[in-house]
């Protein structure tokens, strides 16, 4: 009886773990995505960082699995936490954020996850398919980097080519 005790307790907090982080990120379809936009771009502003809008929903497969990747990373974190200020913006038949989905240039066409990069004014530099940075079942680290240095502040900056 101690044995199917023990086991069964094992097997709960292993599908705890598990659930816990099997979803790093969670979406939030009620939630004022342009007013999140709005603030996060002012913080971007302040910090000299750019914002990096990733466009998805809970129900995502790749959304989950590209969070997971990137917060298990420690160099892919600190290049986040370093230059961007990062925002969720969800797209689902909950909330389809018709009124974001314009600002950001409409990123939904390349499918989910897309990530829109916003300058410290809002603009948008750039929209992601992710699909591109995707290797076999999962993400590309190299490709993620690329990515991810290729459009911070400094890498588009000119006076740091001279």
């Amino acid at each position: 009886m101690k044995k199917i005790i023990q086991s069964f307790t094992l097997s709960i907090l292993l599908t705890l773990s598990f659930n816990c982080f099997a979803q790093t990120e969670t979406y939030d379809p009620s939630a004022d995505a342009m007013k999140d936009i709005q603030s996060a771009v002012k913080t971007a502003s302040k910090e000299g960082k750019h914002v990096f809008v990733k466009v998805g929903g809970n129900w995502c497969g790749w959304c989950k699995k590209y969070a997971k990747f990137t917060h298990e990373d420690a160099e892919i974190s600190k290049l986040m936490e370093d230059y961007y200020v990062k925002v969720l913006v969800n797209w689902s038949n909950d909330n389809k954020n018709p009124e974001a989905m314009k600002y950001l240039g409409n990123p939904q066409r390349f499918g989910y996850p897309v990530f829109v990069i916003l300058d410290g004014h809002g603009k948008v530099i750039h929209i992601q398919n992710s699909a591109y940075l995707e290797s076999g079942k999962g993400y590309d680290k190299n490709k993620v980097m690329m990515f991810l240095k290729g459009w911070t502040t400094t890498a588009i900056d000119p006076k740091t080519y001279n």
